[in-house]
């Protein structure tokens, strides 16, 4: 038995039982055809066309529960074509290195001629990483030579140890002095181009030449003083303020009290005496935890303004199929209904429902 939709046209096959509202569109469903009328609305080649009805005749009107529909001559329009298949999912075959939290800034990406180019963030983790290997070495070094003035005192040391650990701690110092000065160096850079940026994005101009910038970072002392000033303008400027605040604060503090240490060991380094050079043994190793920290210190500062981990790229696991069929496991058993009577709480939903969107 077919059953035609008044809306869409769709015609349905409902079988023995009669229904009155389409499945697809929800329009009324006319009453079920004859043989006879399923003819009429095939598709037909047009033909002659009909002679005039007589003047006394009365057209044939359909039957109750029909009405005429116009309906194009010919064969049926062409269906659209159907679509290509998307194909596979594309995937990284390497980690973007920019993370999910955003993409790079189009100001930064696109530099233009007399721009100030930022290290990039594999320069900045090797520079970093390079002064903390330095002092940690130069640290552990002079702790060593320490170690062996307390046992030159009740025994005579080879000249060759000897020797060999004044020359050691000398070579540690240099290098761990060359790291801070380089991080300081490419740090400085960093802040230039972070800044250039921030007013650039605000359109605002440079508050500060790019040579008090320089100065405030790089003479000692002076740079105690300038530069957490000058990082503190670039995070209030990217309204970044409120959550640096206290890294910078303590990277501030840390930084102070290495520059204070590494003054007194310095000044203490022309010592004579057996108990002076080991006082300021004591004190050089002091000063170069402290710059470790301070190091470390800021590392965080600028982890901060990067908005991610240097060092410990974030990893992003997609499941991917390895391609072999895996035998489809049985599906579990269902579990027995609980008890009324065993004080478990009420089901949320009631079986064979669907739950709530």
């Amino acid at each position: 038995m077919i059953q035609v939709c008044s809306r869409c046209k769709t015609r349905w096959n409902v079988r023995d039982q009669q229904r009155a509202w389409c499945p697809r569109c929800n329009g009324a469903l006319w009453a079920p055809l004859t043989p006879e009328q399923e003819a009429e609305l095939q598709w037909t080649q047009p033909g002659p066309p009909a002679p005039p009805a007589a003047p006394g005749q009365v057209p044939p009107r359909p039957g109750p529960g029909y009405r005429w529909i116009a309906v194009r001559p010919g064969p049926p329009p062409p269906q659209s074509p159907a679509r290509r298949p998307l194909g596979p999912t594309p995937r990284y075959s390497v980690m973007p290195r920019w993370t999910l939290m955003g993409g790079p800034i189009r100001a930064a990406a696109q530099s233009k001629p007399g721009e100030r180019q930022a290290p990039t963030a594999r320069s900045l983790e090797k520079t970093l990483a390079a002064a903390v290997a330095a002092l940690s070495v130069a640290a552990l070094v002079h702790a060593l030579i320490y170690v062996l003035m307390i046992v030159n005192r009740t025994m005579l040391l080879n000249p060759l140890i000897a020797g060999g650990a004044v020359w050691l701690g000398r070579l540690a110092g240099l290098a761990a002095i060359a790291a801070v000065v380089s991080c300081a160096i490419v740090l400085t850079r960093w802040l230039l181009a972070r800044r250039s940026v921030a007013f650039a994005r605000l359109h605002l101009p440079e508050t500060r030449p790019a040579w008090a910038v320089w100065a405030g970072c790089l003479v000692p002392v002076v740079n105690l003083a300038w530069a957490p000033v000058f990082v503190m303008e670039l995070a209030k400027r990217e309204d970044r303020l409120d959550r640096l605040r206290k890294p910078i604060v303590v990277w501030w503090a840390v930084w102070a009290a290495s520059t204070a240490v590494a003054i007194f060991a310095t000044a203490t380094s022309w010592a004579d005496g057996a108990q002076g050079i080991a006082n300021n043994m004591v004190a050089t190793v002091v000063a170069y935890l402290l710059g470790l920290a301070a190091v470390v210190t800021a590392a965080r500062v600028v982890e901060g303004f990067e908005r991610r981990s240097m060092g410990r790229p974030a990893h992003h696991w997609v499941v991917v199929g390895d391609g072999r069929d895996t035998a489809a496991a049985p599906p579990p058993a269902p579990a027995a209904a609980p008890k009324p009577d065993e004080g478990t709480a009420p089901a949320l939903e009631s079986d064979g429902r669907e739950p709530a969107a």
